[in-house]
């Protein structure tokens, strides 16, 4: 309710006595939305007014002392520097706060719920200076004549009484609820509004209350009361309500994020839990390659030189009958050692798979345990809040930081080491020729098109073999071969990685390199 008018009806003339004699020293915005106006008397006493002209909301705070930003501050309405305040009124039934001056300069302040702004004359024929400039029509913007003096029963119009007070806001309707008013007689319903309304200009104190779930600074004893504070200091109430309301909407915009990233965490996890399982059931109910290779050895007199296939008895399977698909230009018995190499490699994937659903799993339950954690947290508290995502790794501080110096390529952190993944093709060089350092090792998977993956250096420190296999997973698994069962990818310091006169994007020339290994997957699981 500071942006309502029986507030501001009561906040206008304790501001007129409080600054009455007071000149503006400083007038800045730190935010597109926020205006900060300091001033101060001839006892240096100072006395500061910051508004909040967002369309989301606007809120009036007066804190008891501002220390301006160093960087991203500027200066605004010059020529408001130096008047004195002489009157502070509210315009009449509406949500208008106006200061007057003595040299006849105004500044008024639109606290519109949408489309709020701040309108400074120098003088009262002169041009409009708006604070947001692109609502032009704010530069006419004049009060709106007072109502007629309240309705007696006998010549009450037809219409709602509320209809001739728009100033009483949700939290005067939701009182004249709360009074039966809906269910009493038009007679009675202009009553109870005329009540209400003295009660709103004479206020037995202002109340701090929680209503649908907003905290609130009421005139009127309704929803759950926090505080009651005394009706002659709206100032007073003013600096008690805006911190507090700014410290909740802190704690619900933290709230909010932290609770949708481990949403969103556990179901990732989750899902990715389901695919590798449902690609390990694959593979543990399909005939391997293993028995394959068994049928093939065990009928090799059955098989005729040059044949594409045979069909054999399947012991596996109840004995019925299996066709085998054979290569003509090779022997059974090489087609079968190549089998058995391929099993090999496939019990190896079903092991990785098996780890990873394991880790994937215990990952979203983990999320799904920290959820509990945020949900018995005290409501309401910043700091707890805080001091909670810190301990989990979820600090709001650390991922701004993080979002400000993001780089443009897939970031994985492996025992101190930062791995580097390209995009795409014109990333991929972006990656190579101009982030990577000579020193830096870089991946690739052999002979097949995929991203260029780096491995930062850390002076006095060798890239561990296991954090080199995973950054060489990570190279498999964003390339052409990321289906296959083992993956071969390249490896070497970047200063052996050139690119060639007239390349593609993305190709480079390797002089140097190492060959590893690899069951393509991302050991992370942080796309």
């Amino acid at each position: 309710m500071p942006a309502n008018y029986y507030f501001l009806r009561q906040l206008a003339p304790a501001l007129t006595r409080q600054l009455a004699g007071y000149r503006v020293a400083s007038c800045f915005t730190q935010d597109k939305d926020e205006l900060v106006i300091g001033l101060t008397n001839e006892a240096a006493e100072e006395f500061w007014l910051k508004v909040t002209l967002a369309a989301a909301g606007t809120l009036l705070a007066l804190p008891e002392t501002f220390h301006r930003a160093r960087q991203n501050s500027v200066d605004l309405l010059v020529g408001l520097l130096g008047q004195e305040v002489t009157l502070v009124k509210a315009w009449p039934q509406d949500r208008v706060l106006h200061f007057c001056f003595r040299s006849g300069a105004s500044l008024v302040f639109k606290l519109y719920s949408t489309r709020p702004n701040a309108i400074f004359r120098p003088w009262p024929t002169a041009a409009a200076e708006l604070f947001h400039q692109r609502y032009l029509a704010d530069a006419d913007l004049q009060p709106t004549p007072p109502p007629d003096p309240a309705p007696t029963p006998a010549t009450a119009p037809a219409t709602a009484p509320t209809k001739a007070y728009p100033g009483l806001g949700d939290l005067g309707l939701a009182y004249l609820r709360a009074q039966g008013y809906e269910a009493a007689p038009a007679a009675a319903q202009q009553q109870l509004v005329n009540r209400v309304v003295a009660e709103l200009e004479q206020p037995a104190a202002f109340y701090i209350t929680r209503l649908a779930g907003r905290t609130r600074l009421s005139l009127l004893p309704v929803g759950e009361m926090e505080q009651t504070l005394p009706a002659d200091d709206p100032i007073g109430a003013l600096r008690r309500y805006s911190p507090l309301l700014l410290n909740r909407q802190a704690y619900e915009t933290e709230l909010r994020q932290v609770r949708q990233q481990l949403e969103k965490r556990a179901d990732e996890a989750a899902t990715a839990a389901q695919h590798v399982r449902r690609r390990l059931h694959t593979l543990e109910n399909t005939a391997g390659y293993r028995q394959t290779a068994d049928l093939i050895m065990a009928h090799l007199t059955q098989i005729a030189p040059g044949a594409t296939e045979v069909e054999v008895v399947d012991f596996y399977q109840d004995s019925q009958p299996r066709l085998i698909k054979l290569k003509p230009t090779e022997t059974p018995q090489r087609t079968a050692q190549n089998l058995y190499r391929k099993a090999k490699n496939q019990q190896r994937e079903t092991q990785e798979l098996a780890a990873r659903a394991d880790r994937r799993e215990a990952d979203a339950f983990r999320a799904l345990e920290q959820l509990e954690e945020l949900a018995a947290l005290p409501p309401d508290e910043l700091r707890p809040l805080r001091q909670w995502r810190r301990q989990h790794g979820l600090d709001a501080a650390t991922a701004a930081k993080a979002a400000a110096t993001e780089l443009p390529f897939k970031v994985f952190e492996d025992s101190g080491f930062t791995i580097l993944v390209g995009r795409n093709a014109q990333n991929n060089d972006l990656l190579t020729q101009r982030y990577a350092h000579k020193d830096d090792l870089w991946l690739h998977a052999k002979d097949v098109t995929g991203s260029h993956v780096v491995i930062r250096q850390r002076p006095g420190h060798t890239v561990p073999a296991p954090v080199l296999e995973r950054a060489a997973q990570l190279a498999a698994w964003y390339s052409r071969r990321k289906n296959d069962s083992l993956c071969p990818v390249t490896y070497t310091p970047k200063k052996f990685v050139r690119k060639p006169r007239g390349a593609k994007p993305g190709q480079v020339a390797v002089e140097r390199e190492n060959v590893l290994l690899v069951v393509p997957a991302n050991p992370f699981e942080r796309e």
